[in-house]
């Protein structure tokens, strides 16, 4: 047996400030870095080619990192239960490490990887936490329970002390000529493009792939749109977010670096205002982390509704309805622009996906899970713990104690589009209309057929109440 380490990398596409490879490294100067292209991730049908095109971005760049370090990034296409360990074996590799997911998947099948590895006498890292600031197992409330409620859980999270970054990973051995033909037997291969694997994605991406640019988006925003967070984040028009969600999906940046960076901008605030914009953000952050927890305490959730009323819903599920909100074409304006920004960026404004997911399940009565499937088909951040947070939180079924939130359309632009320049730069047909029309919605038939544009498909007040006695049906019946 060698002193080789494998570190299997996931979810966690970088070198710097990674706990699992940083604990390699201190166990032996030979760590060789190793992604397994996974079908059983690949060939689902809630794929993006925008995120698998950021993916093989990032993997691009960490190859280039791991030969700055002095070694290699393998990349395998195969079962990895099976491809892990016999290329450890072939190897005479003495340990695989990698760092734990909340998700279901991960959980299961990095189990059945340990199995194999324990068979063998390999090493392996036990629960080794890295994606988030604190294990779930430490987030507990006081008669040691999971947290469903957010604020408790952001009080309590937020008291504990935060692990600083990690060294990153420098001055490493790589395999051997010899080694590298053993690989390559084993199953190692070139790293192919998203296009090899059947993603096509010719548009821009909302963020450059790799460490270099996620490094660069964290400090251009702490140095500028974060002291103002609390306000321009709720605007669609403005660049108010950090639009950091792909980079931290990935684990492209360390959220250790992250919250290190909020710290120094706190340091650096020169008034109550400015900290209370930053403190706003580490709030964000929080929320990530507490739908991480609620995926790996709650592993249910990734299956359906979390709150009673919801698991047998009479939702009405109008395949056209649906068809129209995925489109864009709606006849309300706001939803009609958000749909639409998504299906062309691969990305959505954080606002806008209240919006929409709210007009989905409240106004057209159909299954969350509709919606949180199309937006994992799309986005380039989609993340199970986020999206299914976020998805149950609009459509009432999640951990919220608020259970009855409806949004209404036109008061969301009214508030967070008063202008409608949003709505102009995505419904472009409707760039000539007054900001008064645009963001009440108030167009007449004659306007919206002149121009090509929808009647709405429904009546936001009268779907409403049909939710609303539904709502109070299946609650009865709990």
């Amino acid at each position: 047996m060698s002193d080789l380490i494998l570190f299997w990398h996931r979810r966690d596409l970088r070198i710097s400030d990674n706990t699992g490879l940083a604990t390699a490294r201190k166990q032996s100067p030979k760590v060789v870095g190793v992604f397994c292209l996974d079908p059983n991730i690949l060939e689902r049908d809630d794929i993006a080619p925008a995120r698998v095109t950021y993916m093989i971005g990032s993997l691009q760049s960490l190859q280039k990192r791991y030969a700055q370090a002095g070694s290699q990034l393998l990349i395998l296409h195969a079962e990895p239960t099976q491809a892990i360990p016999k290329l450890a074996i072939a190897l005479k590799a003495k340990a695989v490490f990698w760092n734990w997911d909340v998700e279901p998947y991960s959980q299961e099948r990095d189990r059945t990887i340990i199995e194999a590895l324990k068979e063998k006498g390999i090493q392996f890292l036990e629960k080794n936490w890295d994606q988030i600031l604190h294990s779930p197992d430490d987030i507990r409330t006081g008669s040691q329970q999971p947290y469903t409620v957010y604020t408790p859980f952001w009080k309590n999270w937020s008291s504990k002390p935060k692990a600083k970054p990690v060294e990153t990973l420098e001055n490493a051995e790589g395999l051997t000529k010899a080694e590298k033909e053993i690989a390559e037997a084993s199953g190692v291969i070139e790293l192919p493009s998203a296009k090899d694997l059947g993603f096509h994605w010719d548009g821009e991406l909302v963020i450059t792939p790799g460490e270099a640019a996620a490094q660069e988006r964290l400090e251009e925003f702490c140095a500028s749109a974060v002291n103002e967070y609390q306000e321009q984040r709720n605007f669609p028009a403005v660049e108010g977010t950090s639009k950091l969600s792909a980079a931290l999906k990935f684990g492209v940046i360390g959220i250790r670096t992250v919250w290190q960076a909020t710290l120094e901008a706190l340091e650096n605030s020169r008034s109550d205002e400015t900290a209370t914009n930053i403190r706003t953000w580490q709030q964000e952050l929080a929320w990530r982390e507490f739908y991480q927890h609620a995926m790996y305490n709650f592993p249910q959730l990734a299956e359906g509704a979390f709150r009673d009323p919801f698991k047998n819903f009479p939702w009405e599920n109008n395949e056209e309805y649906f068809q129209a909100w995925c489109e864009g074409r709606t006849g309300y304006p706001i939803v009609d622009a958000a749909m639409r920004q998504l299906n062309e960026l691969g990305w959505m404004h954080n606002r806008c996906r209240m919006i929409v997911a709210s007009f989905l399940t409240k106004d057209l009565l159909i299954n969350f899970q509709w919606g949180e499937k199309y937006f994992m088909q799309k986005l380039i951040d989609g993340d199970l713990s986020a999206n299914n947070g976020g998805w149950q939180w609009s459509a009432s079924s999640g951990m919220d104690p608020k259970p009855l939130r409806i949004f209404n359309p036109a008061s969301q632009s009214q508030k967070f589009d008063f202008e409608g320049e949003y709505i102009r730069q995505w419904v472009p047909e409707l760039r000539s209309m007054d900001a008064e029309y645009l963001v009440t919605g108030k167009i007449s038939p004659l306007e919206r057929h002149a121009v090509g544009y929808p009647d709405p498909i429904v009546d936001h007040n009268k779907q409403q109440r049909l939710f609303k006695e539904r709502y109070q049906q299946q609650k009865s019946q709990t």
